[in-house]
Parts: C-alpha cells; sequence; structure tokens
C-alpha cells in the first residue's frame, strides 16, 4: 500500500506542472482565437512555411511553439477536431513545432549548461548537433509535405471582424470550449505517465546503462562510467566528462564520440518515459507514439551518421 501512494504521489509530484503548462497552452491559444489574434501571428511564420504545402494553422502553431511546444501541439489538435488537418499535415505540424526547442535549448541549455561542463571544442560541437538536428527536421517537413500533401487553404478561424470580443467574454468562452479537451488529455498522460513510472521501479530502463559501450566503440574503459552517466542524465555526464576532457585522460574526439554513442541510447528513453506520455495524451495512442517514433528516429540517425564519421576520423 505504501508502494502506491508513494508512486501516485510521484507521478502528481511530475505529472501535475506539465498539466498546469497544457492547461495554460489550450486556453490561451483559445483565447487568442477568440480574439482573433492567431490569424495575425501566422503571417510572421509564412516566409518559412511558403516552401511548404502545410496549411496557415501550421505556422499559427508554429510561432506558439516557440514558447510551449504543448500549447503548439494542443492547437492542432483542435484544428484536426474541425477537419481542417489530416493526420498526415498534424504528423508533419507537430514534427515542425519540434524544432523551436532545439533554438531556445541554445540559450537556456547548451551556452549556460554545456559549454561550461564540456568546454568550449567539445561544447561547440555538442551544440552544433542540436542545430543540425533541427534543420534536418526542417529539410524532411518540407520535402515530406511535398511529397505526399496537397496544399490545404484551410486557414485559422477567426471570430467576425465586426464583432469585438471582450477578454472576459473570450476566456468564458475558451474554458467552456476547451475543458473537455484538457480532462481528456489530463487522464490519459496520468495514466501514461504511471505506467512509465511503475515500469522504471520495476528496472525496465535499467539495462541500457550496463552495456559494454566503451569496449564496442573502442573507447578507454575509463568512458564508461560518463557513458553510462549521460544515459542516465546528460548533465551528469557532461560533468563528469569536463573533468576528464581537461586533464587529458579522454580526448576531444573521444569525447565527441562518448556524446554521440550517449545520446543514441538515451533518446529512446527519453522518448519513452517524457514524450510518449504528452504526445499519447494529445495526439491519441497510434499518432502519438507515431510522431515520437518519427522524431526520435531523426535524432538517433543524425548521431549514429555523426558517429561514424568521428570513428572514420579517429581511425
Amino acid at each position: 500500500m505504501n508502494y502506491y501512494l508513494d508512486l501516485f504521489v510521484r507521478v502528481l509530484d511530475f505529472a501535475v506542472p506539465v498539466l498546469v503548462i497544457i492547461f495554460i497552452g489550450i486556453f490561451g491559444s483559445g483565447v487568442l482565437i477568440e480574439k482573433g489574434l492567431m490569424q495575425k501571428l501566422s503571417r510572421f511564420a509564412r516566409p518559412i512555411f511558403k516552401y511548404t504545402y502545410l496549411p496557415e494553422t501550421c505556422a499559427s502553431s508554429f510561432l506558439v511553439a516557440l514558447g510551449s511546444s504543448v500549447a503548439a501541439n494542443t492547437m492542432i489538435v483542435k484544428r484536426q477536431d474541425d477537419g481542417c488537418l489530416n493526420r498526415r499535415e498534424v504528423l508533419l505540424c507537430s514534427l515542425m513545432n519540434s524544432t523551436p526547442a532545439y533554438i531556445r535549448s541554445i540559450f537556456t541549455y547548451q551556452i549556460p549548461i554545456m559549454l561550461p561542463a564540456l568546454g568550449a571544442v567539445v561544447g561547440s560541437f555538442y551544440a552544433f548537433v542540436f542545430i543540425i538536428t533541427a534543420i534536418i527536421k526542417i529539410i524532411v517537413v518540407v520535402v515530406a509535405s511535398r511529397l505526399f500533401l496537397v496544399e490545404n487553404p484551410c486557414k485559422v478561424s477567426d471570430t467576425p471582424e465586426t464583432e469585438k470580443v471582450s477578454l472576459k467574454t473570450a476566456l468564458l468562452r475558451s474554458l467552456k470550449r476547451e475543458k473537455k479537451l484538457f480532462l481528456k488529455i489530463a487522464v490519459i498522460y496520468l495514466v501514461m505517465t504511471t505506467l512509465v513510472f511503475a515500469l522504471r521501479d520495476q528496472g525496465a530502463f535499467e539495462v541500457f546503462s550496463v552495456l559494454p559501450l566503451a569496449e564496442i566503440f573502442g573507447l578507454p574503459s575509463e568512458s564508461i562510467v560518463p557513458l553510462t552517466s549521460y544515459i542516465a542524465s546528460p548533465i551528469l555526464g557532461a560533468s563528469i566528462l569536463g573533468p576528464m576532457i581537461h586533464s587529458g585522460s579522454i580526448t576531444y574526439l573521444q569525447a565527441m564520440i562518448v556524446l554521440m554513442v550517449g545520446s543514441m541510447f538515451m533518446l529512446p528513453l527519453l522518448g519513452i518515459k517524457n514524450m510518449a506520455p504528452r504526445y499519447v495524451s494529445i495526439f491519441g495512442f497510434r499518432l502519438g507514439l507515431g510522431i515520437v517514433t518519427l522524431s526520435m528516429s531523426i535524432s538517433v540517425m543524425i548521431r549514429f551518421i555523426l558517429l561514424l564519421i568521428l570513428l572514420a576520423i579517429a581511425g
């Protein structure tokens, strides 16, 4: 009984802040739509989307993703429910919405945390990996939209220009219209998060931390500690790897290989533990897992290619 109570408390501690963000995103975007602002905002993203066959509503959600990808994705779901977007468009829009997070991470994660921890050379390489991942994902969206989509004239639905909606009215309308969607997302997210926490307690994810990765990729034996630490926590792994680089016990090239190998194993775990519950709660089981799988596959493939290049340089 104590275990289940502890599990319940940990799930709430983790999930409530995320659900608060989802709540703000859903009702905030609803207010913007009621006030007739989303169509105006979408104009700023049109230069990025003019090379794709994605509709204008994706441009609006992309701008919202600069602040919160969760809020942006809830916008996409609402437009799908309205019949504005099909499944392929939803998938590509959500993939596009994941790219602003890479840019934000440069200022919130790379520069203040990873760059000082890893040093200028390895830290800059690590930031470069994030930037190239964002660029490749955008290219994938552009190419896929032109191959598999036709132009969609669907636009963000604004309230009539003649109707001036007060903020209070917009809030009430948004609350009435979006509460059912939020409750659905909240229930699914809590269930998925509970499942992930229970699996982790049973040791389902620990197998990745004991693999003999250093030997497979020709790394020195001392690199296994930062490697397995990185899989569990990138910040912890970087904090261990940094002093090893500084002392010369591991070279710049070996450190980059450690980061790429660690990322290839860390990203699927991140997808299962963090992204899957969130995306499934928003998009549903099949589409949500499809989006996570596609996004993770692109990220892992990029790191695998960079790993091969680094191994070739290492000889």
